[in-house]
């Protein structure tokens, strides 16, 4: 059953039970009668919105009304048939040449609702070297249910793209491969995938018969040369053709080379992204989730494994003959190392200022390799719209990863690492529960949110990665957490960092909480009695006056000081050394009592700093 009889199904419905269901969407659109002028304007102008966006199906005959919260079934009236027939030619060029677009409306067929006959025009995508077409003068494109202007800047972005794609590497012809290379079988599998809505293309018997279809496609050249991407998608022998464009070399590095597991996988690219895919889910832990059941869970996201991979295959540079790595560090991070490299308008870095900017721009849906994602869509492979990013992003604000980075080892490689564990970690709640006084200040009395904290979390962890060059994915209001975002920067508790401009804010933490050691503060305070302690001794007192200025709990207890320094120290996990650790900080905390560094209180086991304390000069003071 196909997507248009679903629709009507639920329609029938929703008219039966009076329940409202609101069926249109960015590839769904339903036109009432059409009978006059103006409405047919409307479908010139969602037709135009669905090819230079994803494609889409028109309905015409049903008006959905959602303010009536109903369905208005007038019917299709078979007088204003050859009207449909006129839509293909409604279009033109940015040379303002009409074009005829008939390959792209793929099929048009009648259906029957409540004893009235609908019909359903079926509307390919163009291809990225056509966009974008216009319709009385403006270009148009599908956002959620409606149709709307292209910018001005989009439209010039997407001609810079098209000379961009003249070029594409993934188009360039195969040295010493033969059209006989290909396979037809491989081939057909594709063309069935087109065929699943509505037939657009006959199944090939041969390569001959293929020639025009495969040319259109770009898997030939006009002089029958496969390319690239044609011995990707239905060649014979790839790896023998390709060599290390059709490669992926997967490792699992332990640390211990006995227990290494090494894997060379070479095929076409289909079959090379599910190898990929499943060497991954092999090779990391599963657990078992209580609140699903006892359902298998893997340690990392499946979905987020399958758009990762499928990513790096799909947007690696072909024109560079180097392989993929996929390398599992257990209980560490998944690395991906590809060749090629981001465009340089996805980048926005700042690496001379004091507080260093490497974030990467989210969000691109113009792919590297345009005809190679083409056929991806279909084979659901890829859904273009910048989701891989997006979806690295929400895994890793769902607590379910650690932030993940880029790391570029040169000019045409570069590393994504998708790491272990909980960006609000034990680490990040330790800071909270420090600096929970002063959070809550800043915040005018409000105590912070889970998401609050997520969020600050995110850009705590960026500009540590920033300033190790590493590039991490830009978050602002406009893409997550717009509410957190605006009340953390109203706060004051971030603000805009210098690189920031009108399109993109780059937000930075406040410095206090950025603060790494107190010395100066406990210098001017103990002088050389601070300079006495060792650094454990120095780490407590730190600890002390930390807790002192900034926490809501004041008064640290020694048990309190030992888990905050462990922590702090990425030991959260660790339990071997970890009692005899505080059994040294509570000696200290005992001996700086006794000289009185700190000072109890209440007569508890509590502790402060002594305000009071009558220092002698430190080497660093001035005389």
């Amino acid at each position: 059953m196909g997507r248009v009889e679903k629709i009507l199904i639920d329609i029938e419905s929703c008219i039966q039970t009076g329940v409202f269901k609101k069926l249109e969407d960015d590839k769904l659109d339903m036109k009432d009668n059409s009978h006059n002028a103006s409405e047919w304007k409307e479908v010139f102008k969602t037709s135009c919105a669905f090819l230079n966006t994803n494609g889409g199906i028109l309905l015409i005959g049903i008006h959905e009304d959602e303010k009536n919260k109903t369905f208005d079934i007038k019917g299709f009236n078979k007088e204003n048939e050859d009207k449909l027939k006129t839509i293909k030619n409604q279009f033109k060029n940015e040379k303002k040449e009409v074009l005829n677009l008939e390959q792209y409306f793929a099929s048009y067929k009648f259906f029957e609702i409540l004893g009235k006959q609908v019909v359903a025009i079926y509307i390919e995508e163009l291809p990225e070297e056509l966009k974008y077409i216009y319709h009385d003068g403006f270009a148009y494109e599908r956002i959620i249910t409606g149709d709307h202007k292209i910018s001005d800047n989009k439209i010039i972005a997407q001609s810079e793209y098209k000379l961009e794609i003249q070029n594409a590497k993934e188009l360039q012809p195969v040295i010493n491969a033969r059209l006989e290379n290909l396979n037809v079988d491989k081939l057909n599998e594709y063309i069935q995938l087109l065929n699943k809505e509505v037939i657009v293309e006959r199944i090939k018997v041969d390569l001959e018969s293929a020639k025009s279809f495969l040319e259109r496609k770009g898997f030939i050249t006009k002089t029958l040369e496969p390319t690239i991407l044609g011995v990707l998608v239905c060649g014979n022998n790839v790896e023998d053709i390709l060599a290390s464009r059709s490669q992926i070399d997967c490792y699992v590095n332990t640390g211990v080379v006995v227990a290494e597991n090494k894997k060379i996988l070479k095929d076409n690219i289909l079959k090379l992204m599910e190898k990929g895919i499943n060497f991954i889910l092999q090779n990391i832990q599963v657990g078992v989730s209580v609140e699903a059941g006892g359902m298998s869970i893997p340690e990392y996201p499946v979905r987020l494994i399958r758009e990762s991979v499928n990513n790096s295959l799909a947007h690696r540079d072909y024109g560079i003959n180097k392989f993929i790595n996929i390398n599992i560090v257990p209980n560490k991070h998944i690395e991906l190392r590809n060749p090629g490299r981001f465009k340089s308008q996805l980048i926005l870095q700042d690496i001379s200022s004091k507080i260093p900017m490497r974030r990467i721009i989210a969000g691109n849906s113009k792919p590297n390799n345009p005809k190679l994602a083409e056929v991806l869509k279909v084979f659901d492979k890829w859904e273009g719209k910048g989701l891989g990013m997006s979806t690295l992003t929400n895994e890793c604000l769902a607590n379910n990863i650690d932030l993940p980075f880029y790391k570029f080892h040169s000019e045409d490689e570069l590393s994504l690492f998708i790491r272990k564990g909980k960006l609000l970690d034990n680490k990040m709640e330790s800071l909270f529960k420090t600096y929970a006084g002063y959070i809550e200040k800043k915040l005018k009395g409000e105590l912070i949110t889970e998401e609050q904290k997520i969020v600050l979390s995110y850009f705590y962890k960026s500009e540590i990665e920033n300033k190790n060059e590493r590039y991490t994915i830009l978050l602002t209001r406009d893409n997550n957490h717009l509410d957190a975002i605006s009340i953390l920067e109203e706060s004051g508790l971030i603000y805009n960092h210098e690189i920031s401009n009108e399109l993109y804010s780059v937000f930075i933490i406040d410095r206090e909480l950025f603060k790494k050691d107190f010395n100066v503060e406990l210098r001017k305070l103990f002088g050389a009695d601070f300079d006495a302690l060792n650094k454990e001794g120095r780490d407590a007192l730190a600890c002390i006056y930390e807790y002192n200025k900034y926490s809501k709990e004041k008064y640290p207890t020694a048990h309190l000081i030992g888990n905050t320094l462990w922590t702090k120290a990425g030991k959260s996990n660790i339990l071997d050394g970890f009692e005899t650790f505080k059994r040294r900080i509570r000696l200290l905390v005992e001996k700086m009592v006794k000289r009185g560094i700190i000072n109890k209180v209440g007569g508890k086991n509590q502790y402060e700093t002594n305000e009071a304390f009558v220092k002698r000069l430190s080497i660093y003071d001035e005389e």
